[in-house]
């Protein structure tokens, strides 16, 4: 079991060195797990995100809290060519990377940083790179590394970035948490001591928290950002992550008063939350999707029958029933309903344990054959509790003679060895990143993500034909129909078993001001304060 640590407000003013007075401005935020390191190009989960892209980075361009409408960040404004395949962007000035014990910058924010940052992914004999050999998942996984042809510095605050074929959503994917910017002057620090590495374990960014220290499954502190460009989002003092991977600690934690704020409940916990006078509950249906992912490269699961078997042998109401408790919805689709291009006349194939052994046994599958079936050991907010999900599986799967041996790893671990594809059969899921189609379609189950999000590691031509063209053109109603004739062949060829997609509820103290909840599932705290 993960040692636990508990902070109290008190003991957080005093280890933090400020007068108790002042407490009101640390917050404290109860979360569901460590992190597995603190560059966000190299990460896909909002743990990852959350402990670094929200707290201490920014973007070129972001998404405004709460909403999925694109605001400026380090860029002010941009400029997209009339052919649709340069995109100019204005850097803001001013802006000050942030000053640690371990890097002092000489210099203000700049185009340099910019270049840094994207051609590290872009080129695999980047000397950064070969110092420190990174994959980057998202980056790879939507095309960008094959789509941008190059990128220019035009001067000191103006960048331009050339792509090959339009891409409908360039926009909104630099919005996400991977394009976090880096400091250039940083990086060649790290590369003259010899240590690269530190990038993601000392991390130095321009978002409105500072790096303080982190403790493996205990706890990570930030302090306040003093320098931050935007001085009106930054209330607090001290935001300290108390690591809990035990949902009930955190609700518990959270009606002590020793967190502020927190996330994942379990649903059983809902009633009590709602009830107590110290806590506000704001919820809203949750833009994610909780899946089965099959891996086709494995022995049998190569073949479509077994995946259709194992497809209508899962009672998704009674997991759905036992799992969300009310706060969930059975899902169809590889992607939620409030997508835009949703094919709403997918259907689930009837659940039929019957017609289930009569394809295994067409496709040669002999009773007692025995998959891994991995479970998360964390809740996600499209999944509150994978080891009981995993459980039930295994109930169903026994029905029509199929054995699952149940398998998990700590988080980071878990996700390290997924894009590796070890497993057979895991649990998995998604809350989009930027609003647009290809973030569900393209990254999680297209050619180019496998090694990424796609933990299927399946790969249709025909399918990834469509989605690439779909990026290619920006009328959205061309797209949509492209994107349905993606889902028709997703849905026949059962790569991915969807179960539910969740609501999501976020538990507070009723001291917290201004904190929204993000559709893409991520946890920022600029903006956010703490009534005295």
């Amino acid at each position: 079991m993960h040692k636990k640590i508990v902070v109290p407000l008190i003991a957080a003013a005093l280890f933090t060195g400020i007068p108790f007075a002042q407490a009101a401005s640390n917050l404290v935020f109860c979360s569901e797990g460590s992190p597995a390191g603190f560059d966000p190009a190299q990460y896909t989960t909002g743990t990852d995100f959350d402990a670094s892209a929200e707290t201490m980075f920014n973007r070129l361009i972001q998404f405004e809290r709460g909403g999925t409408r694109v605001i400026p960040g380090l860029a002010t404004t941009w400029d997209i060519s009339e052919d649709g395949k340069a995109y100019t962007f204005h850097l803001r000035e001013g802006v000050k990377f942030h000053t640690t014990d371990y890097f002092k910058p000489t210099r203000e924010f700049n185009a340099d940083d910019v270049l840094f940052t994207f051609q590290r992914m872009l080129d695999k004999n980047h000397p950064f790179r070969k110092a420190y050999p990174t994959e980057f998942p998202y980056f790879t996984g939507m095309g960008m590394d094959s789509n941008i042809a190059k990128i220019e510095k035009m001067d000191e605050h103006t960048v331009r970035f050339v792509l090959n074929e339009v891409d409908a959503a360039f926009i909104q994917n630099l919005a996400m948490s991977f394009a976090s910017i880096h400091s250039a002057e940083y990086a060649n620090q790290l590369l003259k001591q010899g240590k690269a590495t530190d990038l993601n374990q000392k991390p130095v960014g321009t978002g409105p928290f500072v790096f303080s220290r982190y403790q493996k499954d205990a706890v990570i502190r930030y302090k306040g950002n003093k320098d931050y460009w935007k001085p009106e989002d930054v209330k607090l003092d001290n935001l300290i992550f108390s690591i809990n991977t035990d949902a009930s600690v955190r609700m518990q934690k959270l009606k002590a008063g020793e967190c502020q704020i927190t996330l994942l409940p379990r649903p059983a916990d809902l009633e009590s939350l709602k009830n107590d006078t110290n806590l506000n509950m704001p919820s809203q249906p949750g833009f994610n999707d909780g899946y089965i992912a099959y891996n086709v490269e494995h022995g049998d699961l190569g073949k479509l029958e077994v995946r259709q078997a194992l497809d209508m042998a899962v009672n998704k109401k009674a997991i759905v029933d036992a799992i969300y408790q009310g706060a969930g919805q059975v899902a169809v689709n590889g992607m939620p309903p409030t997508q835009w291009s949703y094919d709403e006349s997918l259907k689930d194939a009837p659940y039929d344990p019957e017609k289930a052994k009569e394809l295994l046994a067409k496709a040669g599958v002999k009773p007692g054959t025995e998959f891994t079936l991995w479970a998360m050991p964390v809740q996600r907010p499209y999944n509150p509790n994978a080891r009981q999900m995993a459980e039930m599986l295994q109930s169903d799967w026994a029905k029509i003679g199929i054995k699952t041996r149940i398998v998990s790893y700590e988080w980071g671990e878990y996700n390290k060895r997924a894009k590796d594809g070890e497993h057979d059969i895991m649990l998995i899921g998604w809350s989009g990143d930027n609003g647009d189609p290809d973030n569900w379609l393209g990254t999680l189950y297209g050619c180019d993500a496998i090694g990424g999000n796609n933990y299927s590691r399946w790969c249709d031509k025909d399918y990834d034909a469509l989605i690439k063209k779909a990026k290619r053109i920006s009328d959205q109603g061309e797209r949509s129909t492209l994107y349905m004739q993606a889902q028709q062949i997703l849905k026949q060829q059962v790569p991915i078993t969807p179960i539910a997609h969740s609501t999501v509820y976020q538990p507070m103290r009723k001291e917290v001001q201004d904190f929204k909840i993000s559709p893409f599932a991520l946890n920022s705290f600029y903006g956010v304060s703490v009534d005295k």
